[in-house]
């Protein structure tokens, strides 16, 4: 039997792949970066609840990204990337030592940079694979550096407007 809170994670899933399918992917910069709010998903995911379940509706979100974009998987593998880094992407950005923590306990200037980190590590992931070449390095790091931050942008839009850093 599927519980509310896997059926509202699956919810939430389609609704972040369909915002990101026909809303976002229309949004340029220059005509060539463009702004991701999927990985919101994995980053606000709450900590305390079933790992292997977290890993595999990562890994569903970036497949559905990846179905839609006809990019092979890319995003899956960072969506799930991230989602198994998270914890320890949240640690080294906060200076968390305990084993509870929540978002609403950090200062902003740590939370912001537990976002930007986060956002950086998936771009860095998404444009290395699909367009890895030593011979383009700071073409592909400009990439990552500019979309991360048009990334972070809308990101934190999203924590304004749904009040993430008061829930989890």
């Amino acid at each position: 039997m599927i519980s509310r809170t896997l059926f509202t994670d699956i919810i939430l899933i389609a609704f972040l792949i369909a915002l990101q399918i026909f809303v976002l992917n229309r949004i340029t910069l220059f005509g060539e970066y463009t702004p991701v709010l999927y990985p919101v998903f994995v980053m606000f995911y709450p900590f305390f609840r079933n790992k292997y379940q977290f890993l595999l509706l990562s890994f569903l979100l970036g497949l559905g990204i990846d179905a839609f974009l006809g990019t092979w998987g890319i995003n899956a593998f960072a969506t799930t990337a991230i989602a198994y880094f998270r914890t320890l992407i949240f640690r080294t950005s906060t200076d968390t030592t305990t084993d509870f923590f929540t978002f609403s306990t950090l200062q902003w200037p740590r939370f912001l940079l537990f976002v930007l980190s986060s956002i950086f590590f998936h771009q860095f992931m998404v444009q290395y694979i699909e367009f890895f070449k030593l011979s383009r390095f700071f073409d592909i790091f400009l990439n990552i550096l500019v979309s991360s931050i048009f990334s972070f942008v809308f990101i934190i839009l999203y924590v304004l407007i749904f009040k993430i850093k008061q829930r989890v």
